[in-house]
């Protein structure tokens, strides 16, 4: 059953076309990811569907009674409370539910055989409608979405709890079509995995813009990518669409190589200035110019370049000791220790408005701790990119000068230097754009842009907050490239799943109230472990009760035996060797930056090392508790 035709639809913004005669349906079951790079028109494609903005030319229709909820990439509220804005929203539960109210009302003041009509009718719709629990649910979705305070000004809520708000009325409007822009931006993990969860399961035809593979990958049975303002249909999850554009470019690449081949032959052939007189001579000139055309229509993609040059690091890098920082009663930090090394990546999750944004701004000495020290190393050159950062570029400003502010000229890791004209070339800003005003920008392209300015510093410890809001796959893809081969340190905050798993290595997970737990692994290893601690603990409470019982009859453990009393006294001298080989192999890490040789093998060992310590370590806690 078709929802919506979208039919000869154009749209150009002046100087430059996004999408020309372009034509897209949903159908019923559909669940949609539009795929393209940023600046070609996602959003105002979607805009366009929605009945948000207006196309150049063509048009859209929607099934007559269909029910459609749009969720754009910045919601925009009127003013006053949330409360106001659920009693006065224009959805069609709402609607519905005031329409029950005003006729239960005119039946009340005057009962007579129409208002009783009415009444019926209203009735029945709010059957039709599942609302007579309206109220109950929305404020449960709002909970999920950590929104209690109904009486909070519209004004005063953050991006973020815009986004959520807009996310749980969408939802509730229990629509037939549901139109998303870019859904988890500004969703911690928790409300992202939820979110998938429930419109991996529900009915509802979808259409989405989003960079978050994971969520693509498990929500969606199509996949729409948009090139040069043609669309290109893929059935199947995104792995699906990343296994056949891959079949179909190189399929397509042995056909342009074919063609090239035959043109240098044809080529010599058409320069000997054959006299079109015969039938066969007709033929072949017609036949160059067709294989031409083939051999010159394999347009090359432009890659994204992010290879520069990075200052030496030495051996003190960042230190934390003790370090505590609250809000009222708000505990961000509690004491935190820790020691960076060389190389290291760590991911920083957790819920919003725990703390993680404030970390990132102590570090880089934006913020003050209530006590403790931070002591950064005198090699360290930081790179920030922090959510705010792109206030800083000047919407009057022209691309190229933003970037010649910061440098003229860059350095490459390999000792070649390229100018700001030739590394925006290199980051998807061609000529025509560099000279664009930053105004005229997507938000994607702002934070390209961004993005290069934070790297042209040559920085050797990255700090990253939150830096896949608003990219496209393909600065995304490049960006993880380089991030992968990055020699120095990173430390990101992201709720991009995908994106963690392939950059960090252990996860700093903020809990709330100061406790931080750092976790030796991938996000995708800590979720499950979560599962399977979760499943564990329901056994547990099950089984609780025999424990219980069990315990009464057994005798208390009260001293070691001669066997475990040998033990503990091995596991002491055991520990000490450990510990005395790990700090002669952080020596041998700090005083051979560039001999990978050693680096390789003392890093191997290192890591044993350590896990033989944590585990003699416990063993040895266990004992020592009976030997006092």
């Amino acid at each position: 059953m078709n929802y919506l035709n979208g039919e000869n639809l154009s749209k150009d913004l002046g100087e430059r076309i996004l999408f020309k005669d372009l034509d897209i349906s949903i159908n019923k079951g559909d669940k949609i990811a539009l795929v393209a790079n940023n600046g070609t028109g996602k959003s105002s494609l979607l805009k366009i569907l929605a009945h948000a903005e207006q196309p150049d030319n063509g048009i859209v229709r929607l099934r007559k009674g269909l029910r459609s909820a749009y969720l754009p990439q910045e919601p925009i509220f009127d003013e006053g409370t949330i409360q106001n804005l659920i009693d006065h929203s224009s959805s069609h539960i709402m609607a519905t539910i005031r329409a029950y109210e005003a006729s239960l009302e005119a039946q009340t003041e005057d009962y007579n055989t129409e208002t009783q009509r009415a009444f019926e009718h209203a009735s029945a719709a709010m059957d039709e409608a599942d609302a007579w629990d309206f109220e109950r649910k929305l404020k449960e979705l709002l909970t999920r979405f950590t929104i209690t305070n109904y009486d909070q000004q519209i004004s005063s809520l953050s991006g973020g709890q815009k986004k959520r708000l807009a996310i749980s009325l969408a939802i509730l409007q229990n629509p037939d079509l549901l139109l998303l822009d870019e859904p988890t931006n500004h969703l911690d993990l928790d409300m992202i995995e939820w979110l998938e969860k429930y419109l991996s399961n529900s009915n509802m035809s979808i259409l989405m813009v989003s960079h978050d593979r994971y969520f693509l990958d498990s929500v969606c049975n199509q996949i729409v990518e948009m090139v040069d303002g043609r669309l290109q249909y893929y059935t199947g999850n995104y792995a699906y669409y990343l296994e056949k554009k891959a079949e179909m470019e190189a399929a397509n690449a042995s056909e342009i190589g074919k063609a090239q081949q035959l043109m240098n032959k044809e080529l010599e052939w058409m320069r000997r200035s054959p006299k079109a007189r015969t039938t066969k001579s007709k033929s072949r000139i017609s036949a160059y110019y067709e294989t031409e055309a083939k051999a010159k229509s394999g347009k090359k993609t432009q890659d994204l370049e992010l290879a520069v040059k990075m200052t030496r690091i030495g051996g003190k890098i960042l230190e934390l000791k003790k370090v505590h920082k609250s809000y009222g009663d708000n505990v961000i930090l509690k004491g935190l220790d820790y020691t960076f090394k060389k190389g290291e990546r760590i991911g920083i999750v957790g819920k919003n408005g725990c703390g993680k944004s404030t970390f990132l701004n102590m570090i880089m000495d934006l913020e003050q701790p209530d006590s403790g020290k931070i002591n950064r190393g005198d090699t360290i050159v930081f790179g920030y990119y922090s959510q705010d950062g792109m206030k800083h570029l000047k919407p009057e400003k022209r691309v190229i000068d933003v970037l010649k502010d910061v440098a003229e000229v860059i350095t490459l890791a390999d000792g070649a230097t390229v100018t700001a004209s030739q590394m925006l070339n290199l980051f998807l800003f061609p000529p025509q754009m560099q000279h664009q005003f930053v105004e005229k920008l997507s938000g994607g392209e702002k934070r390209r842009l961004y993005l290069l300015t934070v790297l042209m510093l040559n920085p050797n410890f990255l700090i990253l907050d939150e830096p896949t809001n608003d990219l496209d796959i393909l600065t995304l893809n490049k960006l993880e490239d380089f991030l992968a081969d990055f020699g120095g340190c990173i430390l990101l905050v992201s709720h991009d799943r995908y994106f963690l798993d392939r950059i960090v290595e252990h996860i700093f997970v903020f809990e709330g109230q100061g406790e931080i737990k750092d976790y030796n692994g991938s996000y995708t290893e800590y979720r499950l472990e979560q599962e399977e601690q979760a499943k564990q603990d329901k056994k547990d409470a099950k089984a609780a009760p025999l424990v219980l019982e069990k315990s009464k009859t057994e005798a208390p453990k009260l001293k070691l035996s001669f066997k475990e009393k040998y033990e503990l006294e091995t596991l002491e001298k055991e520990l000490e060797d450990l510990e005395t080989e790990k700090e002669q192999l952080e020596s041998q890490l700090a005083n051979n930056p560039s001999d990978f040789d050693i680096i390789a093998k003392a890093s191997e060992r290192l890591g044993t090392i350590l896990q033989e310590i944590t585990t003699k370590s416990d063993r040895w806690l266990i004992l020592s508790e009976y030997e006092s």
